[in-house]
């Protein structure tokens, strides 16, 4: 036998070989782990869903339960002490470094497992042979990689064992909630590591998912690209597939005015787009007009005040309190809008006795806010009332 494998391979060839085999293996654990089991958000064929077990054993050694398990922990107990692998609470360095160390030390707590790890394969092969042995797996890894690429085969065997302990574990862990672009203010401090998925399978635009978790489609802006998305549109058209969720997507109804249960049920169900909305139409706009004495100091002053304005509650500490309480008191109208952003917040997440009691509270929300005389505001509350989901068929 050639000693370059059986394939008798050059070395592009093994570099090829290894970009594709660790694209396998990203396009297993965001569709299968993430997106169908950790989510539920679509439902694979049972070949496809087995196959992709298999080649996770073969190529990481994880288990099914464990990876789901800690998953849904880290969006249960997000940016807190009981986060799993938060770099807003351990730093950034660490969940670089360790994020493999941290992984599995929250796998090894069993209460951790049977709490968050329900409703993941339990047949004979998994209790058997995937969650029994699971370093045999990437033995057995190994001896293919050198059968099949000789002495290429190790550096692509090593090659595979990393790839999902440093992009996965360490930079979408890690980068993931530390730099990039937010396009949803959700409660975290997940971004956009780029709008182009397609490196670690559409697992980089990771403030779009923790918007809508339970979305199979990462992408939200037009000229954002998922390629798990791509991969899970293709195995719909093969009958492979069948997506159960996406996130929703709001529309305005030209010339509706009545705020009705429709309206109620798009503002709450498509909060995040609501927030977005907001952002862009009324406090970028306001903050600019009230606060804007030259066009540098616009600029800047437009970037600092957009990133105190659109922080959610629960991430605003001490420090930032004090700079937007600075901010607020420099301008009446700012504060107003920012008030009006409060207490429309506070219409999905308080406790009302009814369905009725909340659709009048956004019945007298848009009222008032088209009462302030903050052209902004105004325009926005009347957009609102046309808000409706729209449905589309995948």
């Amino acid at each position: 036998m050639s000693p370059y494998g059986i394939l008798d391979v050059g070395p592009w060839q093994a570099v090829v070989a290894a970009l594709l085999l660790t694209h396998i293996t990203i396009v297993a654990v965001t569709v299968f782990l993430h997106r169908a089991q950790a989510h539920r958000a679509l439902d694979l064929h049972p070949w496809v869903s087995h196959f992709f077990r298999f080649w996770l054993w073969l190529t990481t050694g994880m288990v099914t339960k464990e990876w789901v398990a800690v998953h849904r922990k880290h969006h249960a107990k997000c940016e807190t002490p009981d986060d799993p692998h938060s770099p807003q609470v351990l730093g950034l360095g660490k969940v670089m470094a360790e994020g493999a160390e941290l992984y599995r030390g929250a796998a090894a707590d069993k209460a951790t497992i049977e709490h968050y790890g329900r409703g993941t394969p339990d047949d004979w092969v998994e209790r058997n042979l995937y969650s029994r042995y699971t370093w045999q797996g990437m033995g057995l890894m190994l001896i293919l990689d050198v059968l099949l690429f000789g002495v290429y085969g190790i550096t692509i065997w090593a090659v595979q064992m990393l790839w999902i302990p440093v992009w996965a574990a360490g930079v979408i862990n890690g980068v993931g909630h530390y730099l990039g672009y937010r396009s949803y203010e959700s409660p975290d401090a997940s971004t956009n590591i780029v709008p182009w998925g397609i490196l670690i399978g559409g697992e980089e635009l990771h403030n779009n998912h923790h918007a809508f978790p339970s979305s199979a489609k990462l992408s939200s802006k037009w000229w954002e690209f998922d390629i798990g998305w791509f991969y899970i549109r293709a195995f719909s058209l093969l009958g492979l597939a069948r997506v159960k969720k996406v996130a929703p997507e709001p529309h305005i109804i030209p010339g509706k005015s009545a705020i009705d249960m429709d309206t109620l049920k798009a503002v709450i169900v498509a909060r995040m787009h609501v927030f977005a909305r907001y952002a862009q139409e009324v406090m970028v706009p306001v903050s600019r007009a009230e606060l804007c004495r030259s066009q540098g100091h616009c600029r800047r002053m437009a970037r600092h005040a957009r990133r105190l304005l659109v922080l959610e509650g629960g991430r605003i500490d001490a420090r930032a309190r004090v700079r937007l309480e600075q901010l607020l008191a420099q301008s009446q109208q700012l504060a107003t809008v920012y008030q009006y952003r409060e207490r429309l917040r506070e219409i999905w997440e308080r406790t009302a006795p009814s369905q009725e009691a909340l659709l009048k509270s956004l019945q007298d929300w848009c009222q008032q806010a088209e009462a302030t005389g903050i052209q902004a505001l105004e325009t926005f509350s009347h957009k609102l009332r046309g808000f409706s989901i729209q449905h589309t068929t995948h």
